[in-house]
């Protein structure tokens, strides 16, 4: 499809209206603002993320690469709090190369996660840029007595981990062309990279978690973000770390650094510490489910983090947009 001359209006009508499933909250995109209704007993979480080209995904991924990003790192935070996720608003900066193909497969793929997990476009802004950046902030609805924090975690509260670690972090080494893999395994690696999916059953553990972080910027520094705002500390036992089959062996072989693996971002799977006794009912939700989850290791009242009893050095541990 070639190029035409853009316009707001022609990209609202075109290709975002449909984003907001004609819900009377978004006044059909016709107003300069929103509304959110807020069920009774409910509070409203509110997420925001940044994505940026050369930053947070190379100028020529795929358009629904890029959607499915901007999508999962925002839903992954709404999950950590134990929230729904309700709607959303979208700011979209783009360069003069914007293409027709390219706005229709990335609003595709919006349309396509709205649907799966129940959320709406409410509004947004559009603006030029020499790069795409998209902005975007998440609202979500959870009980007012059973909000998900990073503080509330205890001394002996096991500590648990969603997934598997350190795919995405694998496909973003081989896309940058400092792994190289056998083709199927390339392939595997990449889409975790390109199309990462988020942990989205926070509602299912508010009543046993005490307390829980998605894991967007690292195993090691979230952790230390978890266990900080609790005052304790953790000592985890290296063995009941979450690898796949596929990625154990490439540790093995010396092809990637399990510390490197430990530290790098866009997992989207949840760190969340529990009461021992729950530990029978957690296994059975995750089995319900059919979700991986793992007993990593426990909450202790010595500060700081412990791998098999030795102290991890958090320096440049865990992504960070200023280091």
């Amino acid at each position: 499809m070639k190029n035409k001359i853009f316009s707001e209006q022609f990209i609202i009508h075109k290709y975002l209206r449909k984003l907001n499933f004609n819900k009377s909250e978004s006044y059909n995109f016709r107003n300069d603002g929103a509304f959110i209704k807020v069920p009774k007993n409910n509070k409203i979480i509110v997420t925001n993320d940044t994505i940026i080209e050369n930053v947070d995904f190379f100028k020529n991924d795929h358009p629904k690469s890029i959607a499915n990003k901007i999508v999962t790192c925002n839903l992954s935070d709404i999950s950590s709090m134990g929230a729904l996720p309700y709607a959303y608003t979208l700011s979209l900066c783009f360069s003069k190369n914007l293409t027709n193909d390219w706005l229709d497969l990335f609003t595709k793929n919006l349309f396509f996660f709205q649907k799966k997990f129940n959320f709406f476009l409410i509004g947004g802004d559009l603006s030029k840029s020499d790069k795409i950046i998209i902005s975007s902030n998440f609202f979500g609805f959870v009980n007012e007595r059973k909000i998900l924090n990073r503080s509330g975690a205890k001394t002996q509260d096991d500590i648990w981990v969603t997934g598997n670690l350190g795919e995405s972090a694998i496909g973003l080494k081989i896309k940058q062309n400092k792994i190289k893999l056998k083709n199927n395994e390339q392939n595997y690696y990449v889409n975790k990279y390109l199309f990462p999916n988020h942990f989205c059953y926070g509602n299912k553990i508010i009543n046993y978690a005490s307390s829980a972080i998605d894991i967007s910027d690292g195993f090691y520094g979230d952790l230390n973000k978890l266990i900080f705002e609790s005052n304790k500390g953790a000592i985890i036992e290296s063995k009941n770390l979450p690898f796949s089959a596929k990625t154990k062996k490439l540790i093995k072989d010396k092809k990637v650094n399990i510390n490197y693996l430990l530290s790098a971002g866009d997992d989207y799977e949840l760190i969340f510490t529990s009461n021992p006794n729950h530990s029978s009912k957690i296994k059975s939700i995750f089995k319900n489910i059919n979700v991986k989850i793992s007993k990593v290791g426990t909450v202790i009242e010595k500060k700081g983090v412990y791998i098999d009893n030795n102290k991890v050095n958090f320096i440049n541990k865990s992504f960070d947009h200023f280091s």
